[in-house]
């Protein structure tokens, strides 16, 4: 059972980063109707730079591919160059594609989440909690910055079921 009750996102200043205007719609909607209130928008990781770096923004939540600049490279880009009040913020990469190849290059570039698109709303509610629940130490390294990947030996945080097959089918 979802805690959501408990999760008041009204406060959250939300960025959502896809090409697509589509899904970035749908997904500020889905986010919205969870309570957020302060949800950001944008086309391109170039115009999300700007939004990085003149707002503080809480969750990012951005496309896997984009023609320009993927959201892999920026959120590389994000761990190491945002201002500091935004480089370990949560993020979720929504991706159509969902190799394990994409899966490992969102696990190494420092997300929190991969999911698959179309995107299911109670998936991304039980993934934005579980963030919110999430205790792992951020590790700062010369080739990595994110949340402890080694988070699989220890499961979930406390209270929340492992349900990473639910939301992620990888393709080989």
């Amino acid at each position: 059972m979802l805690d959501s009750q408990k999760l008041n996102l009204e406060r959250i200043q939300f960025l959502v980063v896809d090409d697509n205007i589509h899904s970035r719609d749908i997904t500020s909607a889905v986010v919205t109707g969870f309570g957020a209130r302060h949800v950001l928008k944008s086309e391109s990781a170039q115009k999300a730079r700007d939004l990085i770096c003149g707002n503080v923004v809480d969750v990012l939540l951005i496309a896997g591919r984009m023609p320009e600049e993927d959201g892999f490279s920026f959120v590389r880009w994000m761990r190491r160059k945002a201002p500091e009040v935004n480089r370990f913020i949560p993020v979720i990469v929504l991706s159509s594609h969902t190799r394990r190849s994409q899966v490992f290059e969102a696990r190494d570039c420092g997300v929190h989440a991969v999911i698959a698109k179309p995107l299911v709303p109670r998936t991304l509610l039980e993934r934005t909690v579980w963030m919110a629940k999430d205790t792992r130490m951020f590790i700062e390294s010369d080739t990595y910055i994110g949340p402890d990947r080694r988070f699989k030996n220890l499961g979930p945080p406390e209270g929340m079921p492992e349900q990473r097959s639910d939301a992620l089918t990888v393709v080989d």
